[in-house]
């Protein structure tokens, strides 16, 4: 009934930029927390970023000032903007989103997307 949909991800130099996209769609009422997670090889998944549907924001302390989370929620679309980055975030980025549904059962359930591997050589 929902998708999530990652994009953006790829190869890039300690020290560049990518930004992440991540757009939900199928029977969606509304949305209320979204956040990127991540996970390395061998490791668990952690949170990067959180944003409420207001625009609240939550980061890890090993992101924060470089990775900056927005949202366009007329678009059902959350990002993750990434600078500065280090070979240490290299992972698999995953989009995670808390969906109340349009139809029946019209509960709020957690969703999450396919991944998309975001690789930073040294």
């Amino acid at each position: 009934q929902v998708q999530l949909v990652e994009s953006g991800g790829g190869l890039v130099q300690a020290g560049g930029s990518l930004t992440l996209s991540c757009a939900a769609s199928g029977s969606i009422f509304s949305i209320n927390n979204m956040a990127w997670y991540r996970q390395a090889p061998g490791k668990q998944r952690d949170l990067v970023a959180s944003i409420t549907s207001g625009g609240g924001t939550n980061y890890a302390d090993s992101v924060k000032g470089r990775f900056t989370i927005s949202r366009d929620n007329a678009k059902n679309t959350v990002y993750l903007q990434m600078n500065s980055l280090e070979p240490e975030d290299t992972a698999v980025y995953y989009c995670n989103a808390y969906i109340r549904l349009r139809n029946w059962p019209y509960s709020t359930y957690g969703y999450w997307g396919q991944g998309t591997q975001v690789t930073v050589s040294s």
